[in-house]
């Protein structure tokens, strides 16, 4: 903070006289057609309130990513060139704006190292997890650095954290300060859990199917002017099943989970009709910057058993992603969250700032932007220079060009290519030309004035573009971001069939997603926890983790031996964080609920010998194991629950 000071003192702010605040909003998983204004029927009033005296990017992108969403939005620099989640090559916005005068604070999902409060935020509350119980949160919750906790009532995430954005707006505002507040959203992100009110509003709403509902949003964003009339929408893939195709029981599941997500994003417009509302009353809407962005397309992971006949908004249910619905919602593009196709990484951006917007109400702008372009954006409107250094870490060049010119009724002239990766996906945005991989296989191109939903790969009448942009990718990679050796290596040569192993199957029968009770419950594999892929490779259990809150249940215990009891295991591990078992003896209460314990696991890929004793003289009911809180693989054999006499309970697998 004495750093902030003397940045203070030393760089005072180049227009302060007429300094705007700033709403940075970021939701979590949203299609590109999830708003009205961007061709839903979900209502979405408030938003499109916004667009309609503001602006609409058509080409505004995301690295298809949570996190590293996270670290570009902040950073104005590619992830992994930032540091990834350390930001230990970057300086982020509220650093930025805090020396020329500004307060600054944060509500909502973190997912990133440390916590906010250590980077610049001078108020925070929400998780600092990468996914919540929207009714019972989890045990990362913070307020202001402190640890918070989750009430057992009366308690929801979406609106919980436009409460905390009005009460630090009011601080700012008491303080007479300009201010930055940066809401993130963790809605519409699975586990779908709606509240009741909202789910109800759209039940028999989607019974038509995402054929239908598709093709009526493809129609709409035409007649509304975001998208070409001449545009070819990409037609339904293989891996989706058509509508017609399905069963009675499955459309009906289907059906209600896209209720479930409306009900989600009919939240998020509540909540900001709310904050806009407080805006207005305070005489701050004028010269407050609204921005509105996603941090990646819709989701298709379905990782959750089915649970048709469960409520979402039961706290102790949690719906997964649907590949079907996930494929409407993204229109009219192709692909999902962590491809780069345009359905991973183009998603809605809505600008409003009614004092400073010189663009026609209601503009669609067409020019390409990303996230990185949002912390140039900020510091040019506010006046102020982002530094070159800051103690503790050592910033790299910033990626990303200001939009000031856009804003200011102009367009860009030019700007840098953008870089896209996130794991083996990967692609290159170069003026009118984009170079994709999926999961990399052969390099694609599409010539984005003509092929904007990529269906007429190019890459052989153009070897030459390829092997330019190849080459800039790969140059780019290696000097500005600085990716590992692994992230670099050659595409396949050969094309593969463009799935994925979590995507729906829909030859899977549906089950109510609970474990069967008797003699074979104790037995059955634990589920993998959201972030977490588990695989059984003979007496071992794999985890691959990717730090989205990792680990293993173990539901329906239905033990009759009373405790305590001792868990034993070999563990491997290659991942990160810290290692924690959760338990609970009776169905009502659920985890993260209950009691828990810290354990210690050294993350040094040898294997070391476990024996943890629960003190508990109840029948256990339920467990969570959480050998890593970080990314990496974690491997565990012989696991065991047993008595105090030493008698096997449980053995898996």
């Amino acid at each position: 903070m004495r750093f902030l000071a003397l940045l203070c003192a030393l760089c005072p702010p180049l227009f302060a006289a007429s300094q705007p605040n700033f709403l940075l909003v970021l939701v979590d998983d949203m299609g590109y057609s999830d708003l009205g204004c961007y061709g839903s029927e979900i209502e979405t009033p408030n938003m499109d309130r916004l667009a309609s005296n503001g602006i609409r990017f058509t080409q505004f992108y995301n690295t298809a990513k949570c996190h590293s969403s996270r670290v570009s939005l902040l950073s104005g620099r590619w992830c992994r060139q930032a540091g990834d989640e350390s930001l230990k090559r970057a300086v982020i916005i509220p650093e930025v704006l805090a020396p020329a005068g500004y307060f600054t604070s944060m509500s909502g999902k973190w997912h990133l190292s440390q916590e906010p409060t250590d980077f610049g935020f001078q108020r925070y509350f929400g998780h600092l997890s990468g996914a919540t119980n929207y009714y019972l949160g989890d045990k990362t919750f913070r307020l202001n650095g402190e640890k918070w906790s989750v009430p057992e009532k009366g308690f929801y995430t979406t609106i919980a954290n436009v409460d905390r954005a009005i009460e630090f707006v009011g601080e700012a505002r008491a303080a007479k300060k300009p201010w930055f507040h940066y809401v993130a959203f963790n809605a519409p992100h699975a586990p779908l859990q709606p509240l009741e009110q909202d789910y109800r509003k759209y039940l028999g709403r989607y019974d038509a199917g995402w054929d239908a509902i598709r093709a009526a949003r493809v129609a709409k964003q035409k007649q509304i002017g975001l998208l070409p009339t001449s545009l070819e929408e990409s037609p339904r893939p293989e891996h989706v099943r058509g509508w017609d195709q399905l069963t009675p029981e499955r459309k009906a599941w289907e059906a209600k989970r896209m209720a479930a997500y409306a009900g989600l994003i009919d939240r998020i417009d509540q909540e900001m009709g709310r904050l806009i509302s407080d805006l207005e009353k305070n005489g701050e809407l004028d010269n407050t910057v609204i921005l509105f962005v996603s941090d990646n397309g819709a989701c298709p992971y379905d990782r959750g058993r089915p649970e048709p006949d469960a409520q979402p908004f039961d706290p102790n249910t949690s719906w997964s992603d649907s590949t079907g619905w996930a494929w409407a919602r993204n229109s009219p593009f192709r692909y999902y969250k962590q491809n780069q196709f345009e359905g991973g990484i183009s998603t809605p951006a809505i600008l409003h700032w009614p004092s400073g917007l010189k663009q026609k109400p209601g503009s669609v702008i067409k020019t390409p932007a990303h996230l990185v372009d949002v912390l140039p954006t900020f510091a040019e409107l506010a006046g102020v220079k982002p530094p070159t250094s800051f103690p503790g870490r050592e910033p790299t060049p910033l990626a990303g060009t200001s939009l000031a010119p856009i804003i200011a009724g102009g367009d860009l002239k030019a700007r840098p290519p953008i870089h896209l990766l996130f794991a083996s996906d990967r692609g290159l945005r170069d003026g009118d030309w984009k170079l994709v991989s999926f999961q990399s296989e052969p390099w694609e191109l599409y010539d984005m004035r003509t092929d904007r939903t990529e269906l007429h790969n190019v890459a052989s009448q153009h070897p030459d573009i390829v092997q330019r942009m190849v080459k800039q990718w790969h140059d780019m990679a290696e000097h500005v971001l600085m990716t590992p050796a692994k992230e670099r290596a050659p595409v396949a040569t050969e094309p593969g069939d463009h799935r994925h192993r979590e995507w729906t199957d829909y030859d899977k029968p549906l089950t109510e997603g609970k474990t069967r009770k008797g003699k074979q419950a104790a037995a059955t594999l634990p589920r993998a926890r959201k972030g977490t892929k588990l695989t059984v490779e003979g007496p071992q259990l794999i985890l691959q983790c990717t730090g989205d809150d990792p680990g293993l249940a173990f539901s329906d215990l239905n033990l009759t031996t009373a405790g305590p009891y001792v868990l034993e295991f070999k563990l491997q591990s290659h991942a990160t964080g810290p290692a924690e078992l959760y338990w609970t003896t009776d169905p009502e209460t659920i985890l993260p609920k209950g009691k828990h314990l810290d354990f210690t696991v050294k993350h040094d890929g040898a294997w070391h010998e476990h024996s943890i004793r629960i003190d508990e003289p109840k029948p256990l009911h339920a467990l969570r194991l959480d050998p890593c809180g970080g990314e990496g693989e974690v491997r565990l054999e012989g696991l065991t629950l047993k008595n105090a006499e030493g008698t096997v309970l449980v053995k898996w697998p």
